[in-house]
């Protein structure tokens, strides 16, 4: 993805750690999270969460990608399903609405803790479930919480997953920077064996990031790491810094083209929980 509440420390959970030559655990402490519990069509705690609505225009319209939905904040987008999970789902569009393309096509929603909440170097995880459909693209990712003030790719955006709804069986995790933004060099591919895919079941998908070096999840093993030194060799580094976090669902555009039958909507992005750690000392 191109750009475009807090708690206390209630748990904890322990991970190998990325220097293999210690066999000395790190453990991580809880510090926020969402579980998305509630009733039934609620929408999301408006502590924790934002909305970004529209197509992106003025300013970078298909949220620079040439996206064709509408994001909304209704409840017919984005709401609890009372079971324990967040809905994010995109559907043909029924509002009278432009977007920069013509009349809107479809409408979906985008959530973030942009002003809210942003998270330290650390570890970041969601358990999702993602839909299937050619044209489809959910992602979880942050943006550098300078954002607002120093703008894109300065920011730094680390894609912490995202999928070609094309391709149920891969998803991907890549950094954006500077000098190393757009088609990056620094973006990796996890593919599931045959005849599995993403979409059957909830699956983990994390970072663990500091100012050395970052790792990527798919539940539960390392498929991608990246070390400051190498972002180095294109541009400054983005790992030191604070990010807040991002959920979407995005329809059409450059990632994975447009839909080639309206046939795959509603389409259902579900979250069971988001999940901020930080090191413990």
């Amino acid at each position: 993805m191109v750009a475009c509440g807090g708690g206390g420390a209630t748990a904890a959970i322990t991970t190998p750690p990325p220097d293999t030559t210690t066999t000395k655990p790190i453990t991580w402490t809880l510090v926020w999270s969402d579980e998305f519990d509630g009733p039934a069509g609620a929408s999301v705690d408006p502590a924790k969460w934002g909305f970004d609505v529209g197509d992106g225009c003025p300013g970078v319209c298909g949220w620079g990608n040439n996206e064709k939905e509408y994001y909304t904040n209704g409840p017919e987008n984005a709401s609890l399903d009372g079971q324990g999970h967040l809905a994010i789902v995109a559907r043909p569009a029924v509002l009278n609405v432009s977007c920069y393309y013509g009349p809107c096509r479809y409408t979906s929603a985008k959530i973030t803790t942009r002003g809210k909440f942003a998270a330290a170097p650390g570890k970041v995880e969601a358990r999702i479930r993602i839909p299937a459909g050619q044209g489809l693209w959910p992602a979880f990712w942050m943006l550098g919480n300078d954002f607002s003030t120093v703008g894109w790719p300065a920011s730094g955006e680390i894609d912490i997953m995202e999928n070609r709804g094309s391709a149920p069986n891969a998803s991907s995790s890549a950094i954006h920077g500077p000098g190393y933004f757009g088609n990056t060099p620094f973006a990796h591919t996890n593919f599931l064996p045959s005849p599995f895919n993403l979409t059957d079941d909830f699956h983990v998908y994390s970072v663990e990031w500091d100012a050395s070096h970052a790792l990527f999840y798919a539940e539960p093993t390392i498929h991608y790491q990246v070390s400051s030194s190498a972002l180095q060799s294109y541009g400054p580094s983005i790992l030191d810094k604070p990010y807040y976090l991002i959920l979407n669902l995005a329809v059409g555009g450059n990632f994975d083209g447009d839909p080639k039958s309206d046939a795959i909507l509603p389409a259902t992005m579900l979250v069971d929980y988001v999940r901020v750690y930080t090191r413990s000392k």
